[in-house]
Order: structure tokens, then sequence, then C-alpha cells
């Protein structure tokens, strides 16, 4: 346990409130000084390490970006503050208290903080450590600056639901309010998923009007769809989505139909408006009246034209399968599907089944068809990485075990800057593959190929940088250890015949189902197939991190398509930067920024 007053850093008894109390007035005091400017760097500098990050959230640069290396940034930090009128920088007392706790593999002492801008209410958290060479002295490591709440902010659930006994009741405004015969709404969000419902939501309680559109028949049909045996592969309470966590009565990892009926009951309760069966066929922008021209193939099969000022598409970070041509395949005369079309391995109990791929899409239809009782091969093309789904796949989410509600956890995941976070995964992968040597031993025995990730940076920088490339073992990786799925190196097969496969060592294998689980396309496909590709060319790549910025290409920030935004990514994710997303949107709807 530590004791909030008196901790122990780098084995020196500190009295953390005392530090606090001195960093912060040493900080207020210099952003206080609005005359000798140079003094004033100075004094930034000395407290705030050479290597140190500042990562801002619309809060003083209305941008998400990230600076490293106190003489990079202090300069900015002063004259952003100057100009949005921040002031005020206090320890958060409705927070967290200051603590110390490990980031990164670093004592520190972290500490929530708030303050005010001419814009809004802020938060903050900034890390402190001691000076190596003067013990005497904490400087700040990292400083996060959040923008929380914009000034005269309309709160959800306004009045006009009140009526008379006379008047139309709840359900009859809700019924018209949906329909926008005698409007248009000013952002239409493409999807319903996680990343659509958790922005719409944002964009409601902001008094924003908002309309989702989905091609699926129902709410949630993009997880209801998905093949039998889905459940999420982190912990319920992880995943909350604004407003409404998931009962604590849930199980640990959520079937996909659970998550399905939720989505459909969140869309409800939220009440928000949703056309299902409605096709999105693209978009133009009118440079002039600053707004969309988009064009929506409704349930009836006839077109409506609307004229929002903004988009949001919220599709996935993949939703297009990526029906690549394998080499040869062509040969095959068989059944072949991608990983997206399948649902169940019923109807091959006891055929001969081969998957293509070893990400987790494969893993989880490989394993889904052994218990059905299929013969199954899987080919691996390239290494994969492989993570138990405990406790290993779950270590990047102890956060929120530590203690802190939800709120303060999604805080510190946000605080942490990208090179911060670059050495904590290594550290996690390090401590994952000692957990599961025992299992990724046997696996290399039967000859599955095994790989950890850029710099051993692990699954997660896998998922933010390409979508996907590993597995979180709930089964499958034990089936392929032990030898009930066998494992095929896609360069040890000599040929696809009609039939099947020939191994360049003579063997040949007759296959009744293919099933290529080649992943998804990138969002810049669905951009040009919608918008075009002079739209595709101005934004630039989509996901995937920025190195000037440090942060993810084009998600959750205004693009350089005016209107355009792309919000995508876990639940936790959607969770936490759609809040962002949405103030962004607010403020440009009130001219509050340009």
């Amino acid at each position: 346990m530590i004791n909030l007053e008196i901790a122990l850093l780098d084995n020196q008894e500190v009295n953390i409130d005392k530090e606090v109390d001195i960093w912060l007035k040493n900080f207020n005091e210099a952003i206080s000084k609005k005359q000798n400017k140079a003094l004033v760097i100075n004094n930034l500098n000395d407290l705030f390490f050479e290597e140190s990050h500042w990562r801002d959230i619309l809060a003083l640069t209305w941008k998400i970006q990230t600076l490293s290396g106190n003489e990079n940034f202090t300069h900015l930090l002063y004259e952003k503050i100057i100009d949005v009128n921040a002031a005020e920088f206090l320890v958060n007392s409705k927070r967290t208290p200051p603590r110390e706790v490990i980031r990164a593999g670093k004592h520190v002492i972290e500490v929530f903080l708030k303050f005010k801008t001419k814009f809004g209410e802020c938060d903050g958290i900034v890390r402190l450590y001691q000076d190596n060479d003067d013990y005497r002295k904490f400087r700040a490591w990292s400083f996060l600056t959040c923008l929380n709440e914009l000034n005269s902010t309309n709160k959800f659930q306004e009045d006009v639901y009140q009526n008379s006994l006379e008047g139309p009741n709840w359900l009859d405004i809700r019924n018209l309010n949906r329909l926008y015969n005698d409007r248009e709404p000013e952002v239409i969000v493409v999807g319903s998923g996680q990343a659509g419902l958790s922005i719409a939501a944002r964009l409601k309680q902001q008094d924003i009007d908002t309309l989702v559109i989905d091609k699926n028949e129902r709410v949630g049909d993009n997880w209801r769809n998905r093949y039998h045996s889905l459940k999420l592969h982190n912990q319920t309470h992880v995943n909350h989505l604004p407003f409404m966590p998931f009962p604590s009565t849930w199980p640990t990892y959520i079937p996909k139909d659970k998550l399905a009926g939720w989505f459909e009951y969140y869309a409800e309760s939220m009440e928000l408006n949703v056309w299902t069966k409605t096709t999105f066929l693209g978009a133009e922008y009118n440079e002039i009246e600053k707004n969309w021209k988009v064009s929506l193939k409704l349930p009836d099969g006839n077109i409506k034209i609307m004229k929002p000022n903004h988009i949001v598409m919220a599709i996935g970070v993949s939703s297009v399968p990526n029906r690549t041509q394998i080499p040869g395949l062509e040969n095959y005369k068989g059944r072949v599907i991608h990983s997206a079309d399948y649902n169940n391995g019923k109807s091959y109990k006891h055929k001969n089944v081969l998957v293509y791929g070893t990400g987790t899409s494969a893993h989880d239809v490989a394993q889904d068809l052994y218990v059905h009782g299929a013969n199954v091969k899987i080919i691996q093309r390239s290494p994969s990485m492989v993570v138990n789904v405990e406790p290993s796949a779950q270590l990047p989410y102890e956060l929120y075990k530590e203690g802190p509600n939800t709120d303060d956890c999604d805080l510190i995941t946000i605080s942490t800057p990208l090179k911060v976070l670059k050495k904590t995964h290594q550290l996690l992968t390090a401590k994952t593959k000692e957990i599961d040597k025992p299992l990724l031993d046997k696996l290399e025995k039967v000859g599955f190929k095994l790989e950890f990730g850029e710099d051993n940076t692990g699954w997660q920088f896998k998922y933010l940088t390409r979508g996907g490339g590993y597995y979180f073992n709930v089964g499958a990786s034990d089936l392929i250890a032990d030898g009930k799925i066998k494992i095929l190196q896609f360069s040890d097969i000599a040929n696809f015949n009609a039939s099947g496969i020939e191994m360049k060592s003579g063997e040949r294998l007759d296959i009744d189902l293919m099933v290529t689980a080649t992943g998804y396309k990138g969002q810049e496909y669905v951009v040009e197939k919608l918008f075009g590709k002079s739209v595709v060319d101005k934004i630039g790549p989509i996901w995937g991190f920025d190195d000037e910025r440090q942060e993810l290409r084009n998600m959750w920030i205004q693009t350089k398509q005016p209107g355009l935004w792309f919000h995508a990514g876990s639940l936790a994710q959607c969770r936490i930067f759609s809040k962002f997303l949405a103030l962004q949107i607010k403020a440009l709807q009130k001219g509050i920024i340009s």
C-alpha cells in the first residue's frame, strides 16, 4: 500500500503533497510572468526534464499532438497558455489524489490537475520524479493538458420533451424528430458500431443534431452477424460506452450477440436518431456553403439527398474484407470464402478445411471448425504474435484495476506520450513472453513461427499501426501446439490443384473448404470509393502513427478535408476519443474555432 503523504521514490523518503505543491507553485509563477519571455521559458525549462513530453488534447492548441524534449515545447506551451488565458493549474481534488505509481518502469508522482481557459474547463496530469543531479528537486517527466468541457455547453436532455397533457407525448416527439422531414442534420455519422454510437451520444450531449446511418438491418449487426462463437477478447470493465456502463453482473468476456443487443438498447436509451438499412452512396463538399451533399439509399430504394456540415466516418479500422488473390489458388475448384463470410462449422464435421492466415480471425475460425468436428489445417504466411488471453493480454489494462474510476483511468491512458507508451509495451511484451513461455515453446516446436512486433512493442502497437497481426489465445493456440490443428507453412506448399494442395514434400491434401483470413482493407479504400481519389490524396493516410505529431493519423481531429472526420478503434478508444471529436464539432458549429 502507498501512503499518499509519504512515499518512497528511488530509495528516498518523499512528502508527495509537499513536492506537488512546490512544483505547481513554481509552474503557476512562471506562466504568470508576461513580460520577459526568455526568463519565463528558462524557468519553465527548469521545471521539465530534457527528455520530457507534453501532450495537448484541444486544451491549449485545439490539436491532438505530442511534443518531446523540453527545449522543443516550453516556448509553445507558454505562448498557448497566454493565447487561451490558461490559469490556476491546481490539484484536482475531485479526482484520484497525488500518488506514487510506476509508469514505463519509472517510479513517479502522478498528479491530476484542473485549470481553466477562455474556452472552458480543462484537465491535466503531470508526472514528477527526482532529478538525479539534485535530489532536492522534482521535475516533470510528462505533462497532459486536455479540454474537458466548453463554457456554456448545453447539457444532455433538454426540456424539449416536457409537454402538456393535451400535447404530443415523448414517443410522438421522438418518432417525429428522427424523420428529418423539416430540417437537415448538422452531422451524419456513418456506421452504428461502437464508434458510431459513442460519437452520436457525445454529440447528443453537446446538443448537436446528429443522424446515424447503417446499411445493416439492425443496430448491432456489425457484431451480431459475425461468426457464431465470437466473444470480446478484453474484459468488460474496460469496454464501457459513454454515459452507460455495462451492468456489473455481466460476464468477463462479452459474447458478440449480447454486445449487439446492448448496442440496440443503447441507441434507444440515449435517444439517438438512427436509420438502418440505409446505404451511404457518396458525398460532395460545397466549399461556398460549407456543407456536404450526401446521397443516401433508403430501405425502399429511393435516393435521399441531405446536407450536413459534417460527416463522421465510423466504420471501423477495417471494414471491407481484403479478398487478395492467393498465388495459385485459382487452380482450386472447391469452395473458398473469406473469414468475414464465415458463420460456423456445423456443416463441416469430418470435412477437411484449410484456413489461410494466423491472425485473430484465422485462429477463431480454425478453433470453431475443430470444435464442430472438422479436420483443420492452418496455413502460416508470415510470423505472428500469440498472447494468452489471461493474464498476458490483460496486462495493458491493469490500470483499470488499480483503484481509480473509469474516467480517471481514461485520463491516465491518454496522458501517456507515444515514446513512453512504446517503452511500456516493450516491458509488457517481455513480461508476456516470460509468462507464456511454455505455450510459445510448444508452438515453435510444431513449426509455428513467432514474432513480437516492431522493436518488441507487442500486440497493441500492431493494432495501432496495422490493425492486426496477433492472436489472443482462447484455445486455438493450445490446439495447434498439441497438433490437433495442424500448422502448415505457405513456403512449403508446391501448388494448389483442383481438389486441394500439393506440398513440396510430395504429400497431397484434399480440401472441402478454404477460408481465407486475409484481413481487411484500410479506410483509404472506403474513402476513395465514397468521396473520390482527390479527397484521399488531400487527407493522406488514416491510422498508423504520424511521426511529427506522435499521434494516430487523421483520427479524431480536423482533416485537410473540411467537415470530414474519422472515428474508430476499440470500445475503450471510442469511449475516450468520442468526447474530443464532439468538442471540436461543437466548437466549429458555435464559431469558437474556424
